[in-house]
């Protein structure tokens, strides 16, 4: 979508829809919806050029929150909707809405392969670590050994890291926000949407009835300056609340460095290279945890590949042209018939 020489159609306010938010007070998703329609009206979206899909959760009610297009549609099957609807009309602007549970459990196969396939939606994975809707069962974001109303002995499975996931199955974007930073999340959303390709991002979102600060050991005013690395594409991987700590590489692997110790200087740490074509190093950056690292956010890759319905659109255009058949009529007495008697 080529975004140069628009006027701003839309102010944030114009995308909210009519209906009455029914999300618990003091919820996540009223930073991420604000953060969305922030996002919409930096883009100039125009709001029929716009579809919302999602699965089943409660960030997935955030179709009727939108004065769009969208289609609240069933549990972990959104990307098959959001597929359809893209093939159909690939002017449209298509983002998914989704949860941990959604996305990562019913909706897992789906997931994988519509990041492998690269198709070009924008999607918006709210974690929690927990099925909020459902009132508090574990999901596969959920931590080992924590208690839920499903695990009261504390869980017994490994979580799944949503970024390591996403560059295992492929991704060619993936990014990471919390959901207390409306200014990182408005960014992030307005380079996903210009990414050509699937543009995926994890949202630290807090649930503040059954996992309520979950994510507090990243997003608290008292910790975020020291346990957040925010990552911005060509800048040295900087961070701590002195601006002294760094991210550099150590054989293999990453490691903390305080740059004015042991003859460590700004010119030992990394730069953040969101486009380069090997994921190894994004791969780590997706691993690094606390208390050993701060947790990477921003975008951690944004890299050009061939896209799924660009592909799919134009073999599609390319046989039609081809072919002798004009309309599905002459397809169905085209070949062989028999007869049933």
């Amino acid at each position: 979508m080529n975004l140069e020489g628009l006027q701003c159609l839309y102010k944030p306010k114009d995308y909210a829809s009519s209906q009455e938010v029914k999300w618990c007070p003091g919820c996540g998703d009223y930073a991420i919806l604000n953060a969305v329609q922030k996002a919409f009206s930096e883009l100039n979206l125009k709001k029929e050029d716009v579809a919302i899909i999602s699965g089943i959760g409660c960030s997935s009610r955030f179709p009727y929150y939108m004065d769009t297009y969208g289609f609240h549609t069933i549990h972990g099957r959104a990307v098959a909707v959001a597929t359809g609807v893209k093939l159909a009309n690939p002017e449209l602007s298509v983002w998914v809405v989704s949860g941990d549970g959604d996305s990562l459990a019913i909706g897992g196969n789906h997931l994988i392969h519509a990041i492998r396939r690269n198709l070009n939606l924008n999607y918006l994975i709210f974690n929690n670590e927990i099925y909020g809707l459902t009132k508090g069962q574990f999901s596969p974001t959920t931590n080992f050994g924590t208690v839920t109303k499903s695990s009261p002995y504390g869980t017994v499975e490994n979580p799944f890291q949503i970024g390591e996931l996403a560059l295992g199955a492929q991704s060619q974007f993936f990014a990471r926000v919390p959901d207390t930073d409306v200014k990182l999340m408005t960014q992030v959303m307005v380079e996903a949407e210009k990414h050509n390709g699937l543009s995926l991002i994890e949202i630290l979102q807090n649930c503040v009835i059954f996992n309520d600060g979950a994510h507090d050991y990243i997003t608290s005013k008292e910790n975020k300056l020291n346990n957040q690395l925010i990552l911005e594409h060509g800048k040295p991987m900087i961070f701590g609340k002195d601006k002294n700590k760094g991210i550099r590489l150590n054989g293999l692997e990453l490691e903390v460095v305080t740059i004015g110790e042991n003859g460590i200087t700004e010119k030992d740490i990394l730069i953040h290279d969101a486009e380069a074509k090997s994921g190894a190093l994004h791969y780590l950056l997706t691993q690094m945890k606390l208390p050993e690292f701060p947790v990477a956010l921003g975008i951690i890759r944004n890299v050009k590949a061939p896209v799924f319905d660009e592909s799919f659109n134009t073999q599609m255009k390319e046989m039609q042209a081809k072919s002798n058949l004009k309309n599905l009529d002459e397809l169905f007495v085209s070949g062989s018939t028999f007869q049933i008697h």
